[in-house]
This record gives C-alpha cells, structure tokens and sequence, in this order.
C-alpha cells in the first residue's frame, strides 16, 4: 500500500514538476533571445528602461521556474531525499519571499497613492529626455498605456516639465498616435488641445490593465505553491517510511 502511495505520489510530483521546468525553460529562453538578438530588438530594449527591466524580471522568474521545476522532477524520479529536502526549502523560500512582499506592499501602501506619484512626476518629470531614467520611464508608461500624467494632463501644471519647457502644456508623449498624421497634431497636442491628447490618467490606466490579472496570478501562485509545499512535504514523509523499512 505505501509502495504504490509512493509510487503514484512519486509520479505525480514528476509531472507537475515538469510543467514548472518547462515554463521555466520558455521564460528564461525568451529572456536569454531578447538580450543576445543580433537583429537590432536588444536596442529598442535597452532603449526602455521599463522593458529593459522587464527582460532581467523574466530572466529571474525563468531561472528559479527552471531550477525548481528540475530539483523537483529530479528528487521525484530518483526519490532523493536531499534534492528533495532541497526543492522544498526553495518552495518556502519562495512561500515567504510572497509574504515578505505582501507585507511590504501593505506597510508602504502610501506610497502608492495618486498623491504620492503626482508628487513626483511633479519634481522629476522633464519631458524629452532620454538620458533621465524617471522621464524615459513616464514617457514608456504614457505611449504604452494611452494615458497622460497620474490623474490626467492637469498634473503637469506647475511642475518641472513646465518650468523647463514653459511653451509646451504637456509632453509629446501625452498625444494621441496615428490620429492624426502629421506635426500639426503634435503641435496642437502640446499646446493644450484636448482633441488631440490622451486625457486619462496612467493611475487608472495601469490599475485597469492589471486589475483582471494580479488577483488572478497572486491566487494561482498561492495554490501552486501551497499544492508544491502539500505534495513535496507528503512525499518527504512517505519516502522516509518507505526507506526505514
């Protein structure tokens, strides 16, 4: 009876490991491609903080996917008990890294207001600048998301951006794309022409965006992990037994 409990557990393991290795692999080959692509695609990301650091993201989560996924299916098929030990202390590694991150997210919650962000865009922000890390990264976020400073196009008064460009309303990158053809759009946009501009704001753009995917993706990775830690620390017992007979 255990042995087949083993055996089934054992299997188990390896298959649902083995679909962690194999995202894992995916995520760190995509991330790998995108920095060594010879055909000019690395530029454009380098070019973009924002995507830039996207890339180092995927190449992490790729990383520990893959090295998960192998320790795992690795320690089920041999039923190693130290790769296994392994993979389990990895797995709660993972479990309070999640906490520690949620309870930050908590502690700082402030500073993930509307208030705190237009603060900042107010005090930073400088327009066409893409030597500043903070203005190449709002100009990335507003022609990604269609949207135009943290509330709206208002946030811009009395700002640097303002200061340094006194002629302009809002940046180039608050204006709509492929509109209306030419610089005329441009112009008007910048000027304060609210037909020609993205008049929502990027708090809610990017809310939005997200709102239908982090609650999903934090529940699957909470039973994804809470399903490793079940089965693993199962596992661990049962092949303990097993071999103290």
């Amino acid at each position: 009876m255990e042995g087949d409990c083993l055996s089934c557990m054992k299997y188990l393991m390896f298959i649902f490991n083995f679909f962690i290795f194999l995202g894992g692999s995916f995520l760190l080959g995509v991330g790998v491609w995108v920095l060594v692509d010879p055909m000019g695609f690395r530029e454009i990301v380098a070019a973009n903080p924002l995507l830039f650091t996207g890339v180092y993201v995927i190449l992490a989560m790729g990383s520990m996917l893959f090295l998960l996924g192998f320790l795992g299916c690795c320690g089920a098929i041999r039923e190693n008990k130290c790769l296994l030990l392994f993979f389990f202390m990895l797995i709660l590694f993972i479990f309070l890294a999640e906490l520690a991150a949620a309870i930050l997210a908590f502690l700082f919650r402030e500073h993930l207001t509307r208030e705190y962000f237009t603060g900042e865009l107010k005090r930073h922000y400088q327009g066409h600048n893409n030597t500043d890390v903070f203005t190449s990264t709002w100009n990335a976020i507003m022609t990604t998301f269609d949207c135009c400073g943290v509330s709206g196009p208002e946030d811009f008064e009395d700002s640097l951006f303002r200061l340094l460009s006194p002629n302009k309303m809002i940046p180039e990158a608050c204006c709509q794309r492929n509109s209306y053809p030419g610089d005329i759009s441009v112009q008007h946009c910048v000027s304060g022409s609210v037909a020609f501009r993205h008049n929502k704001g990027c708090y809610s753009a990017v809310v939005d965006y997200f709102e239908t995917y982090i609650y999903t993706a934090g529940a699957l990775a909470i039973v994804v992990l809470t399903i490793e830690v079940c089965v693993s620390h199962t596992f661990i017992q049962i092949l303990i037994i097993a071999c103290s007979f």
